[in-house]
């Protein structure tokens, strides 16, 4: 907008300069060329006869005027106080075909006008050329001072148009803008979480009928974001409430299933079949309702580490041979020392060697390293691997990559519960296929704790 109006005041102004400089120079040189008309034609009638150089000086003489100089040219002489190098080639053809010709010259430093025409010789009622032809000077002084006096004041119209024009613009401007930014502001905020940013409505013109409409739509997102939000806490909450319920049956129900378990070889076919299938259920619902307390305090945000000093390798092994994990190739270098959560580095890696066993194929190999100041573990199984439609899925709760799967091979809560303790630990958990074959899950885990 400010451009425009900078434009349009020049174009203006250039304008009206232009076409005020143009009537001055025409009015000027019209003028010169009527007032050299009538100085010759004072001249007649002219005798019809040769003219001599005193003839010559006294016709230039008497059409030179006050401000400019003439010369007179006839029958090969010529006379007059005129500088003849102002007169061009193109003027002379001019004149000599009987016209009346004009032209502005540089001469001295300044511009001029040269004014030419023949001088006629009346004989017998026809006009014919006598075989003189005038120049007469005349200095445009007067006429450039006008001009540069007009550019002037073009310049100061001009520039008082266009401080005027931008102050207006700018009023304009910030009349229109400050809304714009005040809606982009709130816009922002409300990307940013805040639902409650709102623009003042000014006026009744379009752009308060966007404001309106704006914090129509945030209050309309506010309220169903809120109910969202209680919908979530209240399923949250009834989750957990209904995990810790059902921890005191379970407790219970697990120690019936070990009395059975234990005397499930004296029953017989069908009751032993049933009593290992209680057992087994019993034992998937317990771990079921352990997965689901942990992942509400996830979300509930009171999950914690415990960070210790520990020997990472020392841990590792401990894990796996307290799960019978003994099918895994495992590289462990010893004084490998890391500040971390012993507890849940355990489920993690509990839940990445159990899942590369149960959906992968042996060999399964676990290879511990340090990267700087990052703890990696990889974990890998020689499996078919993970499809492109299920990496991005791997760690999403309750996700099994084959849906044909049933209950007793697992929730689907594990691997997202070892990708929570990674981002609780400040690290991070990823899930690729090896180029050989198989799946490969890398574990980073800051040295020094928590980041």
């Amino acid at each position: 907008m400010g451009l425009l109006t900078i434009v349009t005041a020049a174009a203006v102004a250039g304008a009206g300069y232009v076409r005020a400089r143009d009537a001055i120079v025409q009015r000027a040189q019209d003028n010169a060329v009527i007032e050299t008309t009538n100085r010759v034609e004072q001249l007649y009638p002219l005798p019809a006869r040769a003219f001599d150089h005193a003839a010559l000086e006294r016709i230039a003489g008497r059409v030179s005027g006050r401000e400019g100089s003439a010369i007179a040219y006839g029958d090969g002489i010529s006379a007059g106080g005129m500088d003849p190098s102002v007169i061009t080639g193109e003027l002379r053809s001019l004149v000599s075909a009987g016209r009346v010709g004009w032209q502005r010259v540089s001469y001295a430093g300044a511009v001029w006008l040269v004014v030419g025409m023949q001088l006629r010789v009346s004989a017998d009622g026809s006009s014919r050329s006598s075989g003189v032809e005038v120049y007469v000077l005349r200095p445009f002084t007067s006429e450039i001072e006008v001009v540069d006096e007009l550019a002037r004041n073009a310049w100061l119209i001009g520039s008082a148009v266009l401080l005027l024009a931008l102050g207006l613009g700018f009023l304009a401007a910030r009349g229109v803008l400050r809304p714009v930014r005040e809606l982009q502001l709130a816009a922002w905020k409300l990307g940013q979480g805040d639902l409650t940013a709102r623009v003042p409505v000014r006026g009744r013109d379009e752009l308060a009928s966007v404001a309106s409409t704006f914090n129509t739509t945030a209050s309309s997102l506010e309220h169903h974001v809120g109910e969202l939000t209680r919908m979530e806490a209240d399923a949250r909450r009834f989750v957990a409430d209904v995990s810790h319920e059902l921890r005191t049956p379970l407790a219970a129900m697990t120690a019936v299933t070990d009395v059975l378990d234990a005397e499930t070889a004296s029953l017989p076919g069908v009751a032993g079949q049933a009593a290992r299938l209680v057992n087994r259920e019993t034992l998937n619902l317990t771990r079921l309702v352990n997965d689901l307390i942990e992942v509400t305090r996830f979300d509930s945000g009171t999950a914690a580490l415990a960070l210790d000093d520990v020997d990472v390798a020392e841990v590792v092994r401990t894990c796996l041979r307290m799960r019978g994990f003994s099918d895994v190739t495992a590289t462990l270098p010893d004084g490998v020392r890391a500040r971390l959560d012993p507890r849940r580095l355990d489920v993690i890696v509990a839940n990445l060697v159990g899942n590369a066993l149960r959906h992968g194929a042996p060999p399964v190999s676990l290879v511990l390293s340090v990267a700087g100041s990052s703890l990696v573990i990889h974990v890998a199984d020689s499996g078919p691997g993970l499809s492109e439609e299920v990496l991005p899925h791997v760690f999403a709760r309750f996700y099994k990559a084959d849906s044909a799967r049933g209950r007793s091979e697992g929730s689907g809560l594990g691997l997202a519960i070892a990708w929570e303790n990674a981002r609780l630990h400040g690290g991070t958990l990823t899930a690729a296929n090896r180029p050989g074959g198989g799946a490969l899950f890398t574990l980073r885990l800051p040295l020094g704790g928590e980041e």
